[in-house]
């Protein structure tokens, strides 16, 4: 039988009650979109500022959202997850300065992150951010370039700088192939995602071809992903490596139809959330009648369908610890399936960033930005957690 995400008690029993009532408190302040909007504007200029909000920010967004700082504070959560059977999706969750300098050091980040990560046994994946070693002006050049995609183009400064890319994309790769462990490339805008799926191809070419190392992952709410996963798999199936999906819905949603609209070309997004949900579905069923070549991840908080594929793994009968199938949640949201998918036998992660609180500002902005924005699910949250005092309180 498929897990019950109505079971509070399995959801929240790493949860102290005083946690419980910060996380209360936090997912009532951000159903309020005009809240939100507010707080991520003030938020940077008063940590800047030097005022003393640090103690504020650590002990509710950060606390929420983020393991820690360091590696080293992580772990106590990584710890607390795996007591749960619970695995980890580790993400340095600052976003990096640009400059060649600052590139090698997130490098170095991710590269010590895939180290801990092989130390841990519930941290089978490390997320790898392309911007974060990459040049925005870079990926966007190359992303508008027709000419690269047959390898040539008449910047020898770029071709030395995208070289440079996948050097440390290369010695990323190389370090979590040794280790074991998962690189899950993210997905990012529309207008310079074109080189990040080519670089995503070429290294899974190099390093999927026993085991799934390399993952791309495909924001579903794009009208022309689905399609693109397919293509994926046949380019795996041509040049004999497997194929690693994960399958996000998306992030982007406003800022992409926004600019589709300033600059005059159609959006990339479909029109509304029953044609995501329809593609979502649809990829999820393609991966699985292709698991002996597709390793798929399901990063979704959409109990639907997360419930879709548990039933569709019962009636092809496929065992729940199935090496190329795992689900995946973030930190802070959605524990009511998380752990109850954990409880039943399923491989399910926490996606968990990690990074000092002044750099990690603009994840936990966007973390509140779509928790006001995603319709019903702050509600579905807080129904929850008040469930849960309730039962805790009754005993």
């Amino acid at each position: 039988m498929n897990p019950s995400f109505d079971n509070t008690q399995n959801a929240f029993a790493y949860k102290s009650t005083g946690d419980l009532k910060r996380a209360r408190f936090l997912f009532s302040v951000i159903q309020s979109p005009l809240v939100v909007k507010l707080a991520t504007k003030l938020t940077p200029a008063l940590m800047q500022s030097g005022l003393p909000i640090n103690g504020l920010i650590r002990n509710t967004i950060f606390k929420q959202f983020v393991g820690g700082e360091t590696l080293e504070e992580s772990a106590r959560v990584v710890k607390q997850l795996g007591a749960y059977q619970v695995q980890v999706i580790l993400d340095y969750g600052v976003e990096a300065k640009e400059g060649e300098s600052n590139f090698d050091a997130v490098t170095e980040h991710f590269i010590e992150a895939i180290e801990f990560a092989a130390s841990q046994s519930n941290v089978p994946f490390v997320s790898v951010k392309i911007t974060g070693i990459a040049s925005h002006h870079l990926l966007e050049t190359l992303n508008d370039a027709p000419r690269l995609r047959s390898g040539i183009h008449d910047s020898e400064e770029d071709n030395a700088a995208w070289d440079r890319v996948k050097e440390r994309m290369h010695a990323i790769c190389e370090v979590a192939s040794e280790k074991g462990v998962g690189v899950l490339i993210d997905a990012e805008e529309t207008w310079i995602q074109d080189p990040i799926d080519r670089l995503a191809i070429e290294l899974m070419t190099i390093y999927n071809k026993e085991k799934v190392v390399v993952y791309n992952t495909y924001q579903l709410y794009r009208h022309d992903r689905l399609r693109f996963l397919q293509m994926s798999h046949s380019i795996a199936k041509e040049k004999q490596f497997l194929l690693g999906a994960k399958l996000v819905r998306g992030a982007y949603m406003e800022k992409e139809r926004e600019r589709a609209q300033k600059n005059g070309y159609a959006s990339p997004i479909h029109e509304n959330k029953e044609a995501v949900d329809a593609d979502f579905n649809k990829a999820t069923e393609y991966c699985l009648q292709h698991l002996d070549n597709i390793a798929l991840l399901v990063a979704s908080h959409n109990e639907y369908s997360n419930q879709l594929v548990m039933e569709a793994m019962q009636t092809k009968q496929i065992d729940t610890h199935h090496p190329h199938i795992h689900f995946s949640q973030l930190y802070g949201m959605s524990d009511h399936i998380t752990f109850n998918m954990a409880a039943a036998g399923y491989s399910v992660s926490k996606y968990l960033p990690f990074g000092p609180i002044k750099d990690v500002i603009p994840y936990l902005m966007r973390r509140a930005e779509e928790n006001s924005s995603v319709n019903g699910q702050t509600g579905r949250e807080l129904v929850l957690i008040r469930k849960e005092l309730a039962r805790r309180k009754g005993k």
